[in-house]
């Protein structure tokens, strides 16, 4: 089994699912979004970003299923006292080595550690069959319903992030849409009255819908990488995003400003 690297471990965390969470954020990710605020963790194996200190540090570690259970078990009396638990996030979790993730998830859930999965969509639907059974549900980050747009800011097409989506919900997996809003691009009535269509037509069942405005932390991170900085987009308008929220919550969801 092929231990995969971690670039982060993120304790207290209430951003990414219910209640208080430690975040695992696994290295490696099929897509480049040009807003990527974590481009660290694009590439699947270590590499040298400039510390605070300006010295080179090594970013992406490996962990054993032992270890990340111990320090998910250290933060258990949080989880338990606001319905939390522990997230896989990245990168892409669900293009790791998915026995190994598999078996840490399994390790969480013996210990009635709850676990939910970050993911874009874009990996093999083998690999979403093998963790449901394992984890109580998915924040689905659906870039653009768009296939498109998907590729032109992505650099992958989406028609398998969109297959994964109905295979979840068609599994009775809990979903926790998250759709990223940038400016001018797709914060409009027409798109996201196309994506309610769409989730209406093929019966996708959500359980919260989230709206993430676009934000630019970590565009230093781009240079401390060497690398160009593609995170030039502008935040929706408060008022448009309370706009898309009355309409998304007119055709029946519960819905969130923010994660």
């Amino acid at each position: 089994m092929q231990t995969p690297y971690i670039f982060n471990i993120q304790k207290f965390s209430t951003h990414d699912g219910p209640g208080i969470r430690t975040t695992f954020f696994f290295k490696g990710c099929p897509l480049q979004c040009m807003w990527c605020h974590n481009p660290e963790s694009q590439k699947y194996e270590p590499e040298y970003m400039v510390a605070k200190d300006g010295k080179n540090e090594l970013v992406g570690k490996q962990y054993s299923i032992k270890e990340l259970v111990k320090k998910a078990q250290s933060d258990q009396i949080f989880f338990d006292r606001s319905g939390g638990g522990v997230t896989f996030s990245g990168g892409e979790v669900m293009t790791q080595e998915i026995s190994y993730v598999e078996e840490l998830a399994k390790q969480l859930k013996k210990i009635g550690i709850s676990v939910l999965i970050d993911t874009c969509g874009i990996a093999p639907e083998s690999n979403f069959k093998k963790l449901l059974p394992y984890v109580d549900g998915f924040l689905y980050d659906l870039k653009f319903l768009d296939s498109q747009q998907h590729c032109k800011f992505t650099g992958a097409q989406n028609q398998l992030a969109l297959k994964n989506l109905q295979l979840i919900s068609d599994s009775g997996g809990a979903i926790y849409l998250r759709l990223l809003l940038l400016k001018r691009i797709n914060d409009d009535v027409p798109a996201m009255t196309n994506i309610i269509s769409w989730l209406k037509d093929n019966h996708i069942k959500i359980k919260r819908v989230d709206l993430l405005p676009y934000h630019n932390f970590g565009r230093d991170k781009y240079t401390k990488l060497g690398r160009i900085c593609t995170q030039n987009f502008e935040a929706p308008e408060k008022e448009c995003l309370e706009d898309l929220k009355k309409l998304l919550e007119g055709a029946g969801y519960f819905v969130k400003i923010g994660g």
